[in-house]
C-alpha cells in the first residue's frame, strides 16, 4: 500500500496547478487575433512558406515556434468543456480569420516565389496519417496541462512544434496558388485533423481537471446551449472520425504488406528495395538480386489471400539483375584470396575488374533508386505519367570516334496527351532530379 501511495504522490499534480481563474484568463487572452498577433501570424506564415519552398526544416520549426495559431484552438476546447458559448463563438471566429489569412498569405508567397516545384517538405503535408492524429491529441493534452500549472517551462513551444499547424496551412496556400486541389484539400484536412484533436484533448483535460462550468438560470437556454455545443462537436468529429478510420485502414494494409513481403518474398540473396500499394488493386515490389522465376512469384502471390486486407490484390514484381554479377565477382575474389600470395597478380586484376563493375553498378543503382524515389512526386506533379525509366546512355557516332553521355528518360503517358510546354517542364524537372547536364526525354502512350 505504501508503494501505491508513493506512486500516486509522484503523479499527483494538484499542488502544481495555477488558479483556474488565471488559467482561463490566460487562454481567453490568447484566443483573439488583432494588432500584433495578426502581424506575427503573417510573418510566421511567410517564414513557414519559405522553409517549405526551400526544404529547410530549421526555418519551418522557427515559424511554428512564433505562430500564435494554438491560442484559439485551445480556447475552443476550454469553451466546450465549460459551456462558454461566447468564448466558443469568439475563438471560432478568430481561428477562421487566422486560417483564411494564413492561406492567402502563403498563396501570395508561392505566386511570386521563383521556386515552383514541390519538395519533400510540401509533399509530407498532404497525406494525414494515424501518427498525425495521435501527435495532435497528445500535443493538446500536454498544452492544457502546461497552461494550467504555475511553471510553464518549454512545453508550449514544444507543443507548437509537434502539432505543426502552420506547415499544412502554407501547403494549402501552395495548392491554391497552383490550382493543385489535391495539395489544397489534403493539406487543409491535415490542419483540420490537428485542430480538432487538439481541441478534443483540451476538452477532456478541462473535464478531468474539474474546471468550473458556466451555469444558466434559464434551464431552457441551458439545454439549447448544450445542444449547440454538442452539435458543433459532433459535426466537427464526423469527418475527423471518417478520416481516422481510413487512416487506420491504410496503416493496417501497409502493415499486412510488410508482413507478406517479409514472410513470402525472403528469397536468398534477394533484397526488397520498396513495396507500394497501387490504386488498381495491385502491390508492386521492387527486388534487387538474382532473377526469380515466374513460378516462385506466382506461388508467393497465392499467399496474398492469407491476409484479409490483401484479398483480391495481384502481385507485380520488378527485378534487378546487376546484383548477381557483383555477387559472382565477389565469390571469385574470395576464392583467389584463399589460394595464396602466388596469385597476387591475378587477385589485383580481379580487384580492378571489380572496381570497374562497382562503378557501373553504382551508376545503374543510382538511377534505379532515383526512379523509385520519384514515384510519389511524379504521381502528384505529372498525373498523366504512367511509368518512368531512367537509363544512363553512352552514344557513339558511326563516322567518328566521338562519344556522348547522357541520361535517357522514357515515360509512358495515359491516353490524355501532354502539351509541349508540360513535356518541357517534365524534362527540366527530371534533369534537375537526376543532377545531369544532359537528359533526353522519350514519350509513348501506355497500352
Amino acid at each position: 500500500m505504501k508503494l501505491i501511495e508513493r506512486i500516486k504522490d509522484h503523479f499527483y499534480m494538484r499542488h502544481d496547478l495555477d488558479s483556474q481563474h488565471e488559467t482561463v484568463q490566460r487562454i481567453k487572452a490568447n484566443a483573439s487575433f488583432r494588432g500584433a498577433s495578426l502581424w506575427i501570424l503573417i510573418f510566421a506564415t511567410f517564414m513557414a512558406s519559405l522553409g517549405l519552398n526551400v526544404n529547410s526544416t530549421a526555418v519551418i520549426i522557427g515559424a511554428m515556434l512564433i505562430s500564435p495559431l494554438m491560442g484559439p484552438i485551445i480556447a475552443m476546447g476550454l469553451a466546450i468543456g465549460t459551456n462558454d458559448l461566447d468564448l466558443l463563438r469568439r475563438a471560432f471566429t478568430h481561428l477562421a480569420v487566422a486560417t483564411l489569412l494564413s492561406i492567402l498569405t502563403a498563396c501570395l508567397f508561392f505566386l511570386v516565389s521563383p521556386f515552383q516545384e514541390a519538395g519533400s517538405e510540401l509533399l509530407a503535408r498532404i497525406s494525414p496519417t494515424l501518427f498525425d492524429v495521435l501527435i495532435a491529441f497528445m500535443g493538446g493534452a500536454a498544452g492544457i496541462v502546461a497552461l494550467s500549472i504555475k511553471d510553464k517551462g518549454n512545453v508550449i513551444p514544444g507543443v507548437a512544434i509537434a502539432t505543426a499547424l502552420m506547415p499544412p496551412l502554407c501547403t494549402a496556400g501552395y495548392g491554391l496558388a497552383h490550382a493543385n486541389w489535391k495539395f489544397f484539400f489534403g493539406a487543409f484536412f491535415l490542419y483540420f485533423i490537428n485542430s480538432v484533436f487538439i481541441a478534443l484533448a483540451t476538452f477532456i483535460g478541462v473535464k478531468l481537471l474539474h474546471f468550473k462550468q458556466i451555469e444558466f438560470l434559464d434551464k431552457k437556454k441551458e439545454r439549447m446551449v448544450y445542444r449547440i455545443i454538442w452539435g458543433i462537436v459532433i459535426l466537427t468529429m464526423i469527418p475527423a472520425g471518417i478520416m481516422t478510420y481510413r487512416i487506420l485502414q491504410k496503416t493496417y494494409m501497409n502493415s499486412q504488406v510488410n508482413h507478406f513481403v517479409r514472410d513470402h518474398l525472403n528469397w536468398e540473396g534477394t533484397l526488397v528495395l520498396a513495396s507500394q500499394v497501387e490504386d488498381d488493386n495491385s502491390i508492386t515490389v521492387h527486388l534487387m538480386g538474382p532473377e526469380i522465376d515466374q513460378e516462385r512469384i506466382d506461388s508467393a502471390a497465392r499467399n496474398l489471400a492469407l491476409y484479409p486486407s490483401l484479398k483480391g490484390y495481384k502481385l507485380e514484381v520488378i527485378q534487378g539483375t546487376e546484383y548477381e554479377r557483383m555477387r559472382i565477382l565477389e565469390s571469385k575474389l574470395h576464392s583467389a584470396t584463399l589460394m595464396g600470395q602466388e596469385h597476387l597478380l591475378h587477385l589485383e586484376k580481379i580487384q580492378l575488374e571489380n572496381e570497374e563493375l562497382s562503378n557501373k553498378l553504382e551508376s545503374y543503382q543510382k538511377y534505379e533508386q532515383l526512379t523509385l524515389s520519384l514515384h510519389r512526386e511524379l504521381r502528384i506533379l505529372f498525373p498523366q505519367v504512367k511509368t518512368l525509366s531512367l537509363i544512363p546512355t553512352l552514344e557513339t557516332s558511326t563516322d567518328s570516334t566521338a562519344t556522348h553521355q547522357y541520361v535517357t528518360a522514357q515515360v509512358f503517358l495515359e491516353k490524355k496527351k501532354m502539351e509541349p510546354q508540360e513535356l518541357e517542364k517534365l524534362r527540366l524537372w527530371l534533369k534537375e532530379k537526376a543532377q545531369t547536364d544532359s537528359l533526353r526525354l522519350i514519350t509513348d502512350h501506355a497500352r
